[in-house]
C-alpha cells in the first residue's frame, strides 16, 4: 500500500521529501500524500484504500488518449507528435491562416517540419465525420529584453506601493492618475521604470480584504485604483459634480487625504457613491463612450463576463447576509460558472453584471493611459507590475477554474531564515496535469491580462513554474510538499508572451531555490532579484557591487522586508518579538546578535568602495540612527553593479521605518498594505535627499562596456 501510494504520489509530482535551507531532511508523510492527492480531485477513499488501482485507471486513460492535451515547441526545434490516428488526415493551421496538410503515418508517431512562426496554432485531425484538435504553441527560446539594458545598458527606476502614494488631488489612496504622474517624475529624473504593487482584482463588496497578494482575480484591476475625477461621464454629469463639490463630501476626502493609513472602507465608500451616479449618467447618454465599452467588453470574451457576473453574484448574496464570503459558500446552484441558474441571474440583473464590467472597463483605460504617458515621456520599460503567485480560494478566478486549482490545499514554503515557522499562503495552486489538459489556458490568460499595459512583470515566487511547496489545510507549513509542474513548457509560455507583449519578466528567486533553476531562467532571459539583504558572501560579508550578477534587478530591499531605517533600527525584530513570531528565546538573540554584526558588515562594504560618508564611524554602535548620507551611499553601492535594472523605495527616501508587509502576520495583528508615504507626490522634487538620490543614482548607472 504504502509502495503504491508512493507511486501514485510521484506519478502526480509530489515529491519524496524536502530539505530546508539549512540542510534538513523532511520526508513526506503518508498523511500528506493522502491529503495533496485528495486536493488533486481523486476520490479520498480511493487514495487511501487503492492507489495501485488509481495508478492503473490513469494508465488507461492515457491509453485512450488520442492526442495529448497541448503540445509545446520551441521554435526550429523538430516537432513529434505520439498519436492514435493512424492513416487519419492532419491539417495544420498557423495563428496567420497558413495551412499544411498531411496523412498519419500508421506507427503512431507524426514528425513535422520545424516552424519558425511563434504563436499558438492547432493541428486538427479528420477522418469522416469525426474531428480531434489539438494546440500546437510554438514558443520562442528566450523572454523580451529592451535595447536600454542590453549591450551594457543599466537603468534603475522606482517602485511604489500604489495605494500608499499620498497626492493632493487623491481620494486616500493612490491611483492610476498618480502612478502616471509618478512615471512622468520619474522619467523626468532619468528613470526608466516605476514598480507597483499587484494591482489585480479584488473584492468590491469587502473592502477590508485588501492583500494585494490574495486576489479574487488576477486577470483584472483593482476598482479602487480608478480616479474618479478622470471618468469622461464626470465632465457632463450634473449631479455627480454637485456631489462631489458639495461640502460634506470634499470633508470626507480630506479626512481621507489626511488619515495615516488607508481607509479602504470608506475609500471605497466615497468612490463608488459617485461611479454610481456616474454609471446611471453613462447609461442614460448614449454617445461615443458607449460604444467603446461595447467593442472592448465583446473583445474581452467569456473571461470578463464570468468575472463580472461573479462580482455581481458575490454583491447580491453578501446584501442579503454579510457572512457570505465567496463562491464556496453561495447556494449550491451558483457554485459552477455555468450553471444555468448564473446565465439566469445574469439574464435577470444585466444592470449589475453591466456595472461590474464598465469598471474593469475604467480601470483597463486608465491604466492604459499610464502606460502611454511612460512611453511619451521615452522611458525604456514604464510600469513594472507585480504578478502574484496565486487568487484567493473565494474568489472569481478560482470559481471559474475550480477543475484546475487544488482543493484543500494552499501554496506556501517551507521554513526559512525570514519566516522561521514555513509559510503556508492560503492561495489554492495549479494541479500540474489538469492545467496541462487545459493546455495552459488559465495561466495564459493570467500573463497576457498582466503584460498587456506593462514594460517589465515580476512574477512572485518564480520557483513555482517548476515546483511549488503545497501545505494541506489545517496543518503546519513543515509538514507539506513539493509539487513539480510541467516547466519547460510553462517557461515557454512565459517567454511567448514576453516577446508578444514586448514585456521583459523579472524571477522572483528568494528563498529555497532547486539546483539548476537560476541558471536555465537565465538562459531563457529571465532577471534574477536581488535585493541588498541576500547579497552575501560565504562568509556572510556584503557582496560587493562588482559581484553582482548582470542579468539581474537589485534593491535595497521588498515590500517584505525591512526598510534601511528599520533594519538599522531593528524594528522588524521587535515587532516579531512583540506578535511572538520567534519560534525561540535562543533563535530570538541569535538573530539580533547577527543583525548587530550585519550593520557592521554594511559599513565595511560602503568603505571598501571609498563610499563610507565623511565623519561616519564603521562602528555601527556610534548611530543609532542611520543617517541620509549613509542611505544615500548605499543606494549608490547598488547602483555601481552590472545589474541591468535598479529600483529604489521611496521608503527609503523618505525614511520610513515601518515596511509595508511583516509577513506571518494577519490583518488583525499588523497593519500590512495600509501605510502611506509621508510625503505627497507634488514634494518629492524639491526634498533635497530624493534629488541628490537622483543624481547619484543617475550618474552610477550609465551604461558599461560589454565582457
Amino acid at each position: 500500500m504504502t509502495d503504491d501510494l508512493k507511486a501514485l504520489a510521484n506519478r502526480c509530482g509530489i515529491a519524496d521529501a524536502y530539505h530546508d535551507i539549512w540542510g534538513g531532511h523532511h520526508a513526506t508523510s503518508t498523511y500528506t500524500r493522502q491529503a495533496l492527492l485528495a486536493a488533486m480531485h481523486f476520490a479520498p477513499e480511493a487514495v487511501a484504500d487503492a492507489p495501485a488501482d488509481l495508478i492503473k485507471a490513469i494508465e488507461a486513460a492515457e491509453r485512450q488518449r488520442v492526442l495529448p492535451p497541448v503540445l509545446i515547441v520551441r521554435a526550429g526545434e523538430p516537432i513529434r507528435i505520439t498519436h492514435a490516428l493512424p492513416d487519419w488526415h492532419w491539417t495544420l493551421v498557423l495563428e496567420t491562416g497558413k495551412t499544411q496538410h498531411g496523412q498519419c503515418p500508421p506507427t503512431g508517431e507524426l514528425e513535422l517540419s520545424p516552424i519558425e512562426t511563434l504563436g499558438y496554432h492547432r493541428i486538427e485531425f479528420r477522418h469522416d465525420a469525426v474531428t480531434h484538435i489539438m494546440p500546437l504553441i510554438v514558443v520562442p527560446p528566450r523572454c523580451y529584453q529592451p535595447a536600454a539594458i542590453l549591450e551594457g545598458g543599466r537603468i534603475w527606476g522606482l517602485t511604489v506601493q500604489l495605494y500608499g502614494v499620498r497626492s493632493a488631488r487623491n481620494w486616500g489612496i493612490g491611483d492610476f492618475t498618480d502612478l502616471g504622474d509618478l512615471l512622468a517624475l520619474t522619467a523626468t529624473a532619468g528613470g526608466d521604470l516605476v514598480g507597483v504593487n499587484p494591482l489585480h482584482a479584488l473584492f468590491p463588496d469587502n473592502p477590508a480584504h485588501i492583500s494585494p497578494y490574495s486576489p479574487s482575480q488576477r486577470g483584472f484591476v483593482n476598482v479602487l485604483y480608478l480616479d474618479v475625477e478622470a471618468v469622461a461621464e464626470m465632465s457632463t454629469c450634473a449631479e455627480a459634480k454637485r456631489r462631489l463639490a458639495s461640502a460634506d463630501f470634499q470633508k470626507r476626502l480630506q479626512a481621507l487625504r489626511d488619515a495615516e493609513m488607508v481607509d479602504y472602507v470608506q475609500v471605497s465608500r466615497a468612490k463608488f457613491e459617485i461611479l454610481e451616479i456616474l454609471f446611471a449618467h453613462f447609461l442614460a447618454n448614449a454617445n461615443e463612450h458607449s460604444a467603446a465599452f461595447a467593442a472592448w467588453r465583446a473583445a474581452q470574451g467569456e473571461e470578463l463576463e464570468r468575472h463580472a457576473r461573479f462580482a455581481a453574484l458575490q454583491a447580491h448574496f453578501r446584501a442579503a447576509d454579510a457572512n457570505i464570503w465567496g463562491w464556496p459558500a453561495w447556494p449550491e446552484a451558483y457554485r459552477s460558472p455555468e450553471a444555468p441558474a448564473v446565465a439566469a441571474f445574469a439574464a435577470d440583473h444585466a444592470r449589475a453584471v453591466t456595472w461590474h464590467a464598465w469598471l474593469q472597463w475604467l480601470t483597463d483605460t486608465q491604466l492604459a493611459a499610464a502606460a502611454r504617458r511612460a512611453a511619451q515621456c521615452g522611458m525604456a520599460v514604464g510600469v513594472y507590475q507585480d504578478l502574484a503567485v496565486g487568487a484567493n480560494p473565494n474568489g472569481a478566478e478560482v470559481w471559474n477554474w475550480q477543475e484546475v486549482f487544488a482543493v484543500d490545499a494552499h501554496a506556501g514554503a517551507p521554513p526559512d531564515e525570514i519566516n522561521l515557522m514555513g509559510q503556508d499562503w492560503g492561495l489554492p495552486p495549479f494541479v500540474p496535469h489538469r492545467l496541462r489538459d487545459a493546455a495552459y489556458v488559465p495561466f495564459i490568460d493570467i500573463l497576457r491580462a498582466n503584460m498587456k499595459h506593462a514594460g517589465a512583470l515580476r512574477i512572485d515566487h518564480v520557483m513555482g513554474l517548476l515546483r511549488m511547496f503545497w501545505v494541506p489545510a489545517d496543518i503546519p507549513a513543515t509538514e507539506g510538499a513539493y509539487v513539480h509542474y510541467p516547466f519547460e513548457d510553462i517557461l515557454g509560455i512565459v517567454a511567448l508572451e514576453s516577446q508578444r507583449n514586448q514585456c521583459l519578466v523579472i524571477g522572483e528567486d528568494l528563498g529555497t531555490v532547486p539546483d539548476g533553476f537560476r541558471p536555465r531562467l537565465a538562459e531563457c532571459g529571465v532577471l534574477s532579484y536581488h535585493p541588498l539583504i541576500f547579497e552575501r558572501y560565504p562568509d556572510g560579508n556584503f557582496r560587493l557591487p562588482a559581484d553582482i550578477p548582470r542579468q539581474a534587478l537589485v534593491a535595497a530591499g521588498t515590500h517584505d522586508l525591512p526598510t534601511l531605517r528599520g533594519f538599522w533600527h531593528g524594528a522588524d525584530m521587535e515587532i516579531r518579538a512583540t506578535l511572538h513570531l520567534f519560534p525561540s528565546e535562543e533563535l530570538r538573540q541569535r538573530l539580533i546578535t547577527e543583525r548587530d554584526w550585519d550593520r557592521g558588515r554594511l559599513l565595511w562594504a560602503l568603505e571598501q568602495e571609498n563610499l563610507l560618508p565623511a565623519g561616519v564611524s564603521k562602528q555601527p554602535a556610534e548611530m543609532p540612527e542611520i543617517s541620509t548620507e549613509t542611505v544615500l551611499a548605499i543606494h549608490v553601492y547598488l547602483a555601481r553593479s552590472p545589474a541591468q535594472i535598479m529600483v529604489v523605495q521611496p521608503e527609503d527616501i523618505l525614511g520610513v521605518l515601518e515596511q509595508p508587509n511583516l509577513p506571518g502576520t494577519l490583518e488583525d495583528q499588523h497593519p500590512n498594505w495600509q501605510r502611506k508615504l509621508p510625503l505627497p507626490l507634488e514634494g518629492w522634487s524639491s526634498l533635497a535627499s530624493y534629488n541628490a538620490l537622483v543624481t547619484a543614482v543617475r550618474a552610477a548607472r550609465k551604461p558599461i562596456a560589454s565582457p
